[in-house]
């Protein structure tokens, strides 16, 4: 019987697409000069200004591919100039939700160009104690409809008035709505020095409220400012059974890795926060990562 040879191929192998890594909110500000003030009163996270010099050494370093710019209207007000000159310079890596007046209905014909600026995605809007009542006394019921109309996301950080925004999303069922900070506002979060019994129950409320909205498909949620609830240092165990809860609520689509990184600057590297997510959190697929480190909010905010 005559041997047939048989030719043997080796396998083959296909590289993996590099994961995209996006960070969901970082401030950035320059110093405050006469040409160029802050706001009467401002207080900075952070005791010198986090400029773009300083972000993309600590971008490359953890391997942060893109960075979604908030910024800090406490500083500036509605000032974008100077996260749009980091767009400018580096068009691929950053792009800016900028600050939107609620109590100026007049803005309202503005929404629909609001992306036509460099670098703009959309807006983002913080309910602090001088802005609560917007949300239930009628100030802000023209801008739901509007920025619904000009397709414009919009993310949002309340303290304590997460629940109200299911009727919002209800209503307006094609706005899209991206709540911060997994729903835990400035108020809420416990010191990393105290147990604080009484704030950690009052965040496991606030997580609690953020996974009702999930139920809305038009909303989505920040998995960012971690260290800010946890009491312990890095890899901030405590956490996890809050981002858990949320990730199950939303699902991988609609959960957003996000650092802020100067509201806990000393509380991990940079390249910390990246891994707490894709070296500690073990219920997170490889293919539930690519979602939330980076894919998920590029398509949410229909950032190309």
């Amino acid at each position: 019987m005559t041997g047939v040879a048989l030719s043997v191929h080796p396998a083959t192998t296909f590289a993996q697409p590099k994961r995209v890594i996006v960070d969901s909110q970082v401030h950035l500000w320059p110093a405050s000069t006469p040409e160029r003030p802050w706001l009467p009163g401002a207080k900075p996270q952070l005791p010198e200004p986090f400029i773009i010099e300083r972000v993309i050494p600590l971008m490359d370093e953890a391997g942060v591919d893109r960075v979604v710019i908030v910024p800090p209207a406490s500083l500036e007000g509605e000032r974008v100039d100077y996260a749009q000159e980091a767009v400018k310079r580096y068009p691929n890596r950053f792009a800016i939700m900028a600050r939107v007046t609620l109590n100026k209905p007049e803005g309202a014909a503005r929404l629909a160009t609001w992306r036509d600026q460099p670098g703009v995605l959309g807006v983002r809007l913080n309910f602090g104690p001088d802005e609560a009542a917007w949300l239930t006394d009628g100030t802000a019921d023209w801008f739901w409809p509007a920025a619904q109309k000009a397709r414009l996301p919009v993310m949002f950080l309340t303290s304590g008035q997460t629940s109200l925004f299911a009727r919002i999303a209800e209503r307006h069922p094609g706005l899209t709505l991206i709540l911060d900070h997994m729903g835990v506002g400035a108020g809420l979060r416990p010191r990393a020095d105290s147990s604080q019994s009484g704030k950690n129950n009052q965040v496991a409320e606030a997580i609690a409220e953020a996974a009702e909205l999930a139920k809305y498909p038009n909303v989505s949620v920040k998995l960012s400012s971690v260290p800010l609830i946890s009491t312990e240092s890095y890899p901030f165990r405590d956490t996890i059974p809050h981002i858990q809860r949320l990730f199950d609520a939303y699902g991988p689509e609609r959960c957003y890795w996000g650092t802020d990184i100067t509201n806990s600057f000393a509380r991990a590297t940079y390249r910390q926060r990246v891994t707490q997510f894709t070296e500690e959190l073990p219920f997170l697929t490889e293919s539930d990562k690519d979602w939330v480190m980076g894919r998920a909010i590029l398509a949410r905010l229909r950032w190309a």
